[in-house]
């Protein structure tokens, strides 16, 4: 008998292979990966990540607008944005959408139905299983950074060890703590500051 693949062995299975796509050119100048959450819609049934990163030319590029060393270095906002693979509900990851939903099922906090912002609104418990699927989603992506780490997936692929920040736009504040969580403390030491 088989084991059933659970959403967290997809995520940490797929990632590894999204990294080992990078070319081996780029490979060398990234300095940071970046595990930016999205939603589909603000749907917390519909939730991604893109697993990418930032180099040291996109940085050098950066600081030519920015007097701000620093914040172009560690502010995503000066970071590659797009381009990048998504693993999570979404279409682009046929295997981890159905394993997250039914994960969701099991936990008790999917609900059916269209997403309606005014529906949500008026709906307490609604809200509640929102905020749950957020949550599930977020612990998994930090757990998924985790994981890369321990495993020694970033050092193999890439030669050294990188460090992850994980930011969510739909949630101020979030990014220093996900990524605290999702990093041995010397590699965030510069994030930090």
């Amino acid at each position: 008998m088989t084991e059933r693949e659970t959403f967290q062995g997809h995520l940490r299975k797929a990632a590894g292979g999204i990294l080992e796509r990078v070319p081996e050119r780029v490979r060398r100048e990234i300095y940071v990966l970046a595990f930016n959450v999205w939603r589909v819609d603000s749907d917390n049934r519909r939730p991604y990540v893109d697993i990418g990163y930032n180099t040291e030319s996109r940085c050098a590029q950066q600081m030519l607008r920015e007097s701000d060393a620093r914040e172009v270095r560690w502010n995503y906002a000066y970071w590659i944005l797009d381009g990048f693979e998504k693993l999570g509900n979404v279409p682009e990851d046929p295997v981890g959408g159905p394993l997250y939903e039914e994960e969701a099922r099991e936990l008790g906090i999917w609900y059916d139905g269209e997403f309606d912002l005014g529906r949500m609104l008026e709906d307490e418990d609604l809200r509640v299983r929102s905020a749950l699927l957020g949550g599930y989603f977020a612990d998994a992506v930090v757990e998924l950074a985790r994981y890369l780490h321990a495993s020694g997936e970033i050092e193999r692929i890439f030669g050294r060890a990188l460090p992850v920040v994980v930011f969510d736009m739909d949630r101020p504040g979030w990014e220093e703590e996900a990524t605290e969580a999702a990093n041995p403390a010397e590699l965030i030491a510069d994030f930090l500051r």
